[in-house]
């Protein structure tokens, strides 16, 4: 949790965006864990300093036989961005997609994200589809 927590914790400071411990501590858990559908790569520095991370979760789809994998979460520390690590654990991801036999792999991006979106630009293909949600749901009698 060491060399994860600096990048968590980088990462919701770029989106402005903030978790309590006990969320931070429950999802580095389910991580790690390994019996979640879920899982986190980091990227490593030539002294072993994490200086990247990327979460993925395996779902299931209605459109396919094999289960979907969102990349949730890229993050590289200032200083390393540029050097090519964003894409690799992307890569990462895709490799460990594969090998769990998903059908495809989505992420999203905040809109003002744009050296993400160069990036993403280059190594995926916009699905058109428009992002709606509203958080912490509430019931609704009239469906």
């Amino acid at each position: 949790r060491a060399g994860w927590d600096p990048l968590w914790q980088g990462y919701l400071t770029f989106y402005k965006a903030s978790v309590d411990e006990k969320t931070t501590q429950q999802t580095f858990e389910r991580l790690t864990s390994g019996t979640e559908p879920m899982g986190a790569f980091l990227a490593l520095d030539e002294t072993g300093r994490a200086v990247g991370a990327v979460h993925w979760i395996l779902h299931r789809s209605c459109w396919t036989v094999g289960d979907y994998c969102y990349l949730q979460d890229l993050f590289v520390a200032d200083g390393t961005r540029g050097l090519g690590i964003g894409r690799r654990l992307i890569e990462h991801v895709y490799a460990a997609a594969q090998a769990a036999g998903c059908s495809r792999v989505h992420w999203l991006t905040h809109e003002t994200n744009a050296d993400a979106m160069q990036l993403y630009d280059r190594i995926a293909e916009k699905s058109g589809f428009v992002l709606r949600n509203r958080h912490r749901p509430k019931a609704d009698k009239t469906f």
